[in-house]
């Protein structure tokens, strides 16, 4: 896990918790700006996706509600709800997630037993929880979870009796020895595209504002004219064109002029 592990420090119930300063570890200083994008959902639903769950992505510009991203394991590009991605913070931190989304990442094909990932508890507010593979054999039951709760010091802790200085000296820790877990601490959940290294996501993407949109001044061939001379300065931007497509599609919607009258109205 690079550097040298950081053993945890185990203390007695009768044991004070103050530590003495030669006590505590050098801290592990990591740069919060690293980070990855991964999907959470396929998109668009369907056969024809262009983006999948678990792939990295780069995103190419953002437009709010909508990004424009590219898959770093296929190189496909596609416009997704910015609600459909997470950033990872040192391979290990999704920022955002559910439990049942934690499970299903963890139970995707590469992901062996002791495939772990850390996420904020969605239960119990300012908390961390860890989700370990416990299993390669079946799906049902194979993901374990464990909260991480944290001292008025701000150390963390799963145990009551080892405690850490931060959650990377928590990981170290416990990929060195399980102590407890249901199994040793081994790669950080897979990111396809990724090879599962850090990497920067580089420049900030390019943000794009378009004015307000009056909907009875738009007609349907702004929406469904693919050859729109400038797209850049269309009022209606290609991600919401993709997602009114894509809702006609699923729904069979045959007369697009009633469905552009519906949208006046």
């Amino acid at each position: 896990m690079g550097s040298q592990p950081s053993k945890g420090r185990r203390r007695s119930s009768v044991e004070p918790s103050v530590m003495t300063q030669e006590e505590v570890p050098e801290p592990i200083i990591l740069d919060n700006n690293r980070y990855v994008v991964v999907a959470l959902y396929d998109y668009p639903a369907g056969i024809e996706r262009s983006i999948r769950v678990g792939e990295r992505l780069n995103i190419l510009s953002d437009e709010g509600d909508w990004w424009r991203v590219s898959s770093s394991a296929t190189g496909k590009e596609s416009y997704i709800p910015s609600n459909y991605v997470a950033k990872v913070f040192h391979r290990w931190q999704f920022e955002g997630i559910s439990r049942e989304k934690a499970e299903e990442l963890l139970l995707l094909p590469h992901n062996q037993a002791g495939s772990f990932l850390i996420r904020q508890s969605q239960t119990h507010h300012g908390t961390y929880c860890l989700s370990v593979r416990r299993s390669t054999t079946s799906s049902w039951g194979s993901v374990k979870h464990y909260r991480i709760k944290q001292l008025q010091n701000s150390w963390y802790y799963i145990s009551p009796s080892l405690t850490f200085p931060s959650l990377a000296h928590l990981v170290e820790h416990y990929s060195e020895i399980p102590d407890g877990l249901c199994c040793l601490l081994k790669e950080p959940c897979f990111i396809q595209g990724s090879n599962n290294v850090p990497v920067m996501t580089g420049p900030l993407p390019i943000a794009v504002r378009r004015q307000t949109l009056n909907w009875k001044e738009v007609d349907s061939s702004m929406i469904f004219n693919k050859d729109i001379a400038n797209k850049e300065e269309s009022l209606v931007s290609e991600g919401l064109r993709e997602a009114i497509a894509s809702y006609l599609f699923m729904t069979d919607q045959a007369d697009c002029e009633d469905c552009m009258q519906d949208l006046k109205t």
